[in-house]
């Protein structure tokens, strides 16, 4: 499995309005996505991050969704919201657990 993270700056009184976004319109876009896992939608509400996670069944999935530009799509709805610095990664996940 893949995983893509960004790290976005986002003006702390949007950071809810960022997670309803990323909740009630990213997500159920990548639903439709080849080899869409999960999602993560992470806050630090001191910091003013953001820092969203996309699951993958594989680098090929993940890579298509920039091919097709899906990802870029998807970006452009948090331009707003975010102020300054956006960092993204990309990760081979190795270990899993969920309790």
């Amino acid at each position: 499995m893949h995983a893509r993270m960004l790290k976005m700056q986002v003006k702390p009184e949007r950071i809810d309005e960022a997670a309803r976004l990323f909740a009630e319109d990213i997500v159920p876009n990548c639903r439709e996505q080849a080899g869409y896992r999960g999602a993560y939608f992470l806050v630090d509400r001191k910091l003013g991050e953001c820092v969203p996670i996309m699951l993958w069944e594989t680098e090929a999935d993940m890579i298509a969704t920039e091919e097709n530009r899906f990802f870029q799509t998807q970006l452009v709805k948090f331009l707003g919201l975010f102020h300054h610095g956006l960092i993204r990664e990309a990760y081979e996940i190795v270990v899993v657990d969920h309790r």
